[in-house]
């Protein structure tokens, strides 16, 4: 059986089969994989089985879906492979053992399984030795609010039209 098991430290341990088609990972509840992290978006990828591949998909995540620390839109991942999700990482085993292991995920040679906890934060060296580059390179961002912007623009569009006619009104009342 396919799994995907949480290495992150403070989720470290959690796991889930890959027992169906398609699995959606992300923070929100309706996916079949939650995440409540919130370096993770609402709906974050989707893994699924093509042929004998597990393949993981991007939906557009805020900060990116990673194998192996490699950024990837559509990637497939190997048994014991990395996959990173925001500031979780998860690694794909196979349960050999078992008899229900789909024949859709081969078997994959032993690896060296170890737990690797991801740190938050900046490292104080890292700041004196490269500046605020460090601090862009390892920093997550928030998509931009469009809707936000282009409230505040068409309300200034309006305003300026009211003023324009009251200008127009005044104008024409002399």
């Amino acid at each position: 059986m396919a799994k995907l098991v949480i290495l992150t430290e403070s989720l470290a341990g959690r796991t889930h089969e890959l027992n169906v088609d398609r699995t959606t990972i992300g923070r929100v509840e309706d996916n079949a994989f939650q995440i409540a992290e919130q370096s993770i978006s609402s709906h974050h990828c989707e893994v699924y089985l093509r042929g004998g591949d597990v393949v993981v998909k991007d939906l557009n995540s805020t900060n990116g879906t990673f194998i192996n620390d490699e950024k990837i839109t559509e990637g497939v991942l190997k048994p014991g492979q990395t996959l990173r999700l925001g500031h979780v990482e998860l690694r794909l085993e196979i349960d050999t053992t078992g008899a229900s292991a789909p024949s859709a995920v081969p078997s994959a040679p032993p690896t060296k399984k170890s737990t690797k906890a991801i740190q938050s934060g900046v490292k104080l060296s890292d700041l004196e030795s490269s500046g605020e580059r460090a601090l862009a390179s390892k920093a997550f961002s928030k998509k931009r609010n469009q809707v936000g912007i282009y409230f505040w623009v068409g309300a200034v569009v309006v305003g300026l039209i009211i003023v324009g006619l009251l200008i127009y009104a005044l104008h024409l009342a002399k």
